[in-house]
């Protein structure tokens, strides 16, 4: 029996059967829709599974991979060795307590925005059409149209990699341009706690309608992408240095500079993970060559080639 039937049998302990899927290909998890496959992908849905599945792997020394939404993700074509948990589904509840929202880590941007709207809660706006959940927000401090994560979490509950409940909170965050703490701590993010003000909702409602038109209008939002490709160098626009060095349009392989927007690599069809890198290794040469700014990917690389 493989490790992977070994890790399979025990799962099944405390685990649904729909909760876990073997050489699960990650392509079909991730808004790119490129990647190879993850020897296993699991779905938990409590804390309490995140600590078994902590425990599990750690004891067998096999790696454990934690994504959101699976936006904001290149995963190589080799596919990701060991473990992948990916949290949505039932990691997705949203609750409000006074000006305060707690949501689960899977639940979307997009479904936290609407609900702080609906109840007349200020602050999240800018988030409406971020594809990502929020426990990938608050892993990448995302951020768009002048606000970001920074302003609104106060408080993250989160697992560590030894199986320890932890709440962090202010500058134990360490949040700043497209940052937090938890890249290279390695804490599951389980739940966050959003602080926002009282608000107008059919203000707040305006406010979203607007950033959703933008967005709609401005990001090439007909292809699979990761998002935004590349983190803003100090005193420039990535999207408008690439624009201005001619790349829209730029293509290898299956991977295309978004004709819409610059800022963006796109799956135009087909792409590889090969593709995408060599494409953004195209980019940075050529601006680097024009302009002398080094640009570096915002876009989160795993896996294996």
């Amino acid at each position: 029996m493989s490790w992977k039937e070994n890790l399979a049998a025990d799962l099944k302990n405390f685990l649904r059967a729909e909760q876990f899927l073997l050489d699960a290909p990650m392509s079909e998890h991730t808004t790119f829709k490129i990647g190879g496959a993850a020897d296993v992908l699991i779905f938990p849905s409590s804390i309490e599974e995140v600590i078994a599945i902590f425990k599990l792997t750690s004891e067998r020394n096999i790696p454990c991979t934690i994504l959101g939404n699976g936006s904001n993700v290149l995963v190589l074509d080799g596919g990701i060795r060991g473990v992948v948990m990916k949290f949505n589904g039932e990691f997705s509840t949203i609750k409000r307590e006074g000006r305060k929202l707690i949501a689960g880590a899977g639940a979307r941007l997009k479904d936290v925005s609407n609900f702080a709207a609906d109840n007349g809660l200020s602050g999240l706006e800018f988030a409406c059409g971020i594809p990502g959940s929020i426990g990938g927000a608050v892993f990448m401090n995302a951020g768009a149209y002048g606000g970001e994560m920074k302003n609104v979490v106060s408080v993250v509950r989160a697992v560590s990699r030894d199986g320890r409940c932890v709440e962090l909170r202010g500058n134990e965050l360490d949040l700043g341009y497209r940052r937090s703490v938890f890249q290279t701590n390695g804490h599951a993010i389980c739940e966050v706690e959003l602080e926002l003000e009282d608000g107008e909702v059919d203000r707040i409602k305006s406010a979203m309608e607007d950033f959703t038109e933008r967005r709609r209008s401005k990001q090439p939002l007909e292809y699979p992408s990761a998002g935004s490709t590349f983190k803003r160098p100090e005193g420039h626009f990535a999207g408008t240095l690439i624009d201005k060095t001619g790349l829209k349009g730029l293509r290898i392989g299956g991977a295309m500079v978004s004709e819409k927007h610059a800022g963006f690599v796109v799956n135009a069809g087909g792409a590889t993970a090969a593709d995408v890198l060599r494409l953004i290794d195209e980019v940075k040469r050529r601006v680097f060559e024009t302009y002398s700014v080094k640009l570096s990917p915002e876009v989160r690389i795993i896996g294996e080639e």
